[in-house]
């Protein structure tokens, strides 16, 4: 990785996270508890991958429809995230296969 694609990299963050400031307060509440259960548990691929973008274009329909955050995602949070990544490798798998002595060939 280069410095050119750090500096792209932290353009395209800033401006994904302009978008959720842009957010109402409630949507951008749930959005970082949604960001910080993924970033502990979430697939490998989080950063680089479509899901927090998604994840933003889902939330930007759900206000211009007029909805609250609740009745998008429903009232638990972890269960909204987890049925997000259910078919992606995460670091949990790895963190699992590491103490239990598995090679990390399997896919979840």
């Amino acid at each position: 990785m280069g410095i050119q694609d750090i500096i792209e990299g932290k353009k395209q963050w800033r401006a994904h996270m302009a978008r959720v400031r842009a957010l109402p307060p409630d949507y951008q509440i749930v959005y970082k508890e949604i960001q910080r259960y993924l970033f502990k548990v979430g697939p490998v691929d989080l950063v680089d991958g479509p899901l927090l973008p998604g994840i933003v274009d889902f939330f930007e329909e759900g206000v211009a429809a007029g909805k609250g955050v609740l009745e998008l995602i429903g009232n638990d949070v972890a269960a909204f995230s987890d049925e997000l990544i259910k078919d992606s490798r995460t670091y949990a798998d790895i963190y699992q296969e590491s103490i239990s002595g598995k090679s990390g060939t399997t896919e979840k």
